[in-house]
């Protein structure tokens, strides 16, 4: 079985620098894939990839020793055990608000009699081994995202699901519920309270904790805290801020050329 590099890591007690991949190109998840991650996530959920983009997508991350995983749109065993099938080694699954959801979505995750994931896995074999179904119920991680007062209320229940590897939060979706602004570096001491919060319950139940962050230091600070896996911005935020870089940094050379003054 190949190795879960996110489940290492997190054995030698270190932090995963987690990608984010919202452009439905394999062409650009390949790119991402060159640019050491320890792991890179295909977002199902929010922009444009469907599920077959994300198969090519993860065949190009394939072409790295980097982790492929995915986040699925919802709670929906279908497209859960799809992406397992086509290989991803992990599913972080949104708005887990309760025990049942959470058991339900890891149950999604394992093969009996852990869980009830239907035995199909064709190019999860063919990408982590000829024995990926002895070892998948160990191999596959299950996170569960965290992003609303509902599952802050109710951590501890969600946090003692056996197989559950680990949470995340979204920021953006708990400031909301919150009744604050989203925010993908939150300032709002109300919004970093709650976060320390699930933090806290987290560490004492021993399960991992990872968050998205919008910036270079907010990942710095959240792994300072004790986050295990952050995700730093994503393609789609790295492409538009070094264009936009790149961009303002001739503008002002260009409308000189166009008043017809000397550029050197």
């Amino acid at each position: 079985m190949r190795e879960n590099t996110v489940k290492s890591i997190w054995a030698r007690g270190g932090a995963v620098l987690n990608g984010w991949l919202g452009i439905p190109s394999a062409v650009s998840a390949e790119n991402m894939a060159q640019c050491g991650w320890d792991s890179l996530t295909v977002d199902l959920q929010h922009g444009h990839i469907d599920y077959q983009v994300a198969v090519s997508m993860l065949q190009a991350i394939s072409t790295t020793s980097v982790t492929p995983i995915a986040r699925v749109p919802w709670c929906e065993p279908g497209i859960i055990m799809k992406l397992l099938d086509a290989g991803a080694f992990g599913i972080i699954c949104p708005m887990i608000n309760s025990r049942a959801e959470c058991e339900a979505f890891v149950g999604a995750c394992r093969y009996a009699p852990r869980g009830y994931r239907s035995f199909g896995p064709v190019r999860a074999t063919w990408y982590g081994g000829p024995d990926y179904y002895q070892h998948a119920n160990d191999t596959v991680l299950a996170i569960a995202m965290i992003e609303t007062t509902q599952a802050v209320e109710r951590l501890d229940e969600i946090l003692t699901v056996p197989g559950l590897d680990g949470i995340y939060i979204g920021p953006n979706d708990l400031a909301i519920t919150l009744g604050r602004q989203p925010s993908g570096d939150p300032t709002d001491p109300l919004v970093l309270d709650t976060i320390d919060t699930i933090l806290a319950a987290a560490k004492r139940h021993g399960v991992r904790a990872g968050l998205h962050c919008g910036s270079t230091a907010m990942a710095k600070r959240m792994i300072g805290k004790g986050f295990q896996f952050t995700t730093l911005l994503g393609d789609n935020a790295f492409l538009n801020m070094a264009a936009k870089a790149a961009v303002a940094d001739v503008r002002d050379i260009a409308l000189a050329a166009a008043k017809g003054g000397s550029t050197y």
